[in-house]
């Protein structure tokens, strides 16, 4: 590889000031100081290859940006570059020329004839990307320094009302910030690629009978959905009282006990966050469904011995196997939520994240951001973000309005989330669960009338009855899925029409 030097006679300041040959030498003849990582050979030969064939700067301008180059001169050269080939020019030393001529850093380099120097020592064009990677992957290391540099920092000069978990979530931030900015990899997928993964995905859910995301364990709801699919980010809203955390709760549990009872093959997973419920309670919910044993009595412990000895033990032992785990940090910020995601499929490949529930997640900036939808919307943005990074679904529960109760007809519609716009544009898929049941019971008329009787034949219809109703998916039908609800064990499970009632009321 041929070597350019890009500086005349450097003196030992030039050389600690621009990076070349480390800077000053101690008595023991070692570098006195560290240089940040970089590599001059790489970026002359980059530049060469793109100053003698445009084309090669076309390979590598969707991830290399003129910041990454380590020499200033290096930097500006790319940028011009750059410029002139989006007009359509060519860029070459001599049409550079002229850009340079009075050019102070281009100067100390050597000036406009370090250009034509650089076009005359390329030795490849084919090798382009490969330098402009190795390029990328140093800038990236020159950040992490920085990053670090500013860690200690800050840790030893601490503010007196910045806390050490605060700084702690603003270093992942940057962290994950440099993760999802500084990928190399990336851009434009051929149609041939893409169909070919289509095809795979259809040739799935033909051998799984239609299913092509994770489970549910709800049979209709599978149907309608076709399974919750990677990368979507699904709202499930209702008021309070319906049963949202219930729902969200079982179609988890159900997701991982799949996972775990196939071997990998159906499933997922799941990681719960749970920022209203601690992680008892919600394990304690899940006890009472795969027991049958209402929670309110195992919250007392008001059990006997023989259902402790041949319900709870046995069934524990196997819940103790499921993958399915459960963050009941309270108020968790975007960042820390991100960050905990990112961590934990790294380490167990989670296929199924869920939210309960998305008002109380924290934005980045929301101690001095007093503008409650532009928070909602940074942390649906940031949901939407994360499912797409992991490749997983993820759940979102979310409160509605009261214009609900307003209503004789409460079933909610897209209008009644809470900070809706947002929410319901970054969202693939908004279900919403309603309990007719809840509403009806609050009616009572008087006892022994007309109306009573009336009122207490609609009960009998609609006792333990739910709606999941699907007002908003991108890939598929709206609609309504109607199921059984249990609340004495906060179970959602296939609605199974009586006799007399061959389809759903």
């Amino acid at each position: 590889m041929a070597v350019l030097t890009p500086f005349t006679a450097p003196t030992a300041n030039d050389q600690a000031a621009q990076g070349i040959n480390g800077g000053g030498l101690n008595t023991t003849g070692e570098p006195a100081f560290r240089i940040q990582p970089h590599n001059l050979d790489a970026e002359q030969e980059l530049l060469g290859a793109i100053l003698v064939n445009n084309d090669a700067a076309m390979k590598v301008s969707g991830f290399l940006q003129p910041e990454h180059f380590f020499h200033e001169a290096h930097r500006r050269i790319y940028q011009a570059t750059l410029t002139l080939i989006e007009r359509g020019e060519i860029a070459n030393p001599v049409t550079l020329k002229a850009y340079f001529e009075r050019d102070e850093v281009i100067a100390k380099a050597g000036g406009t004839t370090y250009l034509a120097r650089l076009a005359a020592a390329a030795t490849t064009v084919i090798n382009a990307e490969d330098y402009a990677k190795v390029i990328h992957d140093l800038a990236m290391r020159r950040e992490l320094i920085g990053i670090g540099e500013d860690m200690v920092n800050r840790a030893y000069d601490p503010k007196i009302d910045e806390p050490a978990s605060d700084q702690i979530e603003q270093a992942e931030q940057k962290l994950f910030k440099l993760a999802d900015e500084g990928n190399a990899e990336g851009g434009f997928v051929s149609f041939k690629d893409s169909i070919t993964k289509s095809i795979e995905m259809v040739q799935a859910a033909y051998q799984r009978g239609g299913l092509s995301g994770v489970t549910t364990g709800l049979k209709d709801m599978d149907a309608k959905l076709g399974g919750l699919h990677a990368s979507d980010l699904i709202i499930l809203a209702g008021r309070p009282s319906m049963g949202k955390t219930a729902l969200v709760t079982n179609i988890g549990f159900n997701a991982a006990k799949a996972y775990f009872e196939s071997g990998g093959k159906e499933g997922a997973p799941v990681a719960f966050f749970s920022l209203e419920m601690s992680s008892e309670q919600l394990a304690t919910r899940i006890l009472s469904e795969q027991t049958r044993i209402q929670s309110e009595r195992l919250r007392r412990g008001d059990i006997t011995d023989d259902e402790f000895t041949r319900q709870i033990v046995p069934v524990s032992k196997t819940l103790s196997q499921i993958p399915f785990f459960i963050d009941d940090t309270g108020a968790i910020s975007i960042a820390l939520l991100r960050s905990r995601a990112r961590r934990l499929k790294r380490a167990h490949n989670i296929g199924l994240i869920i939210v309960d529930y998305l008002q109380l997640v924290r934005g980045a900036n929301s101690r001095r951001n007093d503008n409650r939808v532009q928070e909602i919307s940074e942390v649906t943005q940031a949901l939407k973000a994360l499912a797409k990074d992991l490749n997983v679904p993820v759940i979102a529960l979310s409160q509605l309005s009261r214009a609900v109760e307003s209503r004789d007809d409460k079933r909610p519609q897209l209008s009644d989330l809470r900070e809706s716009g947002s929410i319901e544009q970054d969202a693939d898929v908004v279900m919403f669960v309603f309990r007719e049941e809840y509403y009806e019971a609050r009616k009572e008329p008087t006892m022994d009338t007309p109306e009573h009787a009336a009122w207490q034949e609609k009960m009998a219809r609609i006792a333990n009855l739910a709606e999941a109703i699907i007002g908003k998916q991108r890939h598929g039908p709206i609609g309504k899925v109607v199921l059984q609800f249990e609340s004495e064990f906060t179970r959602f499970s296939d609605y199974i029409a009586p006799d007399h009632l061959p389809e759903a009321y």
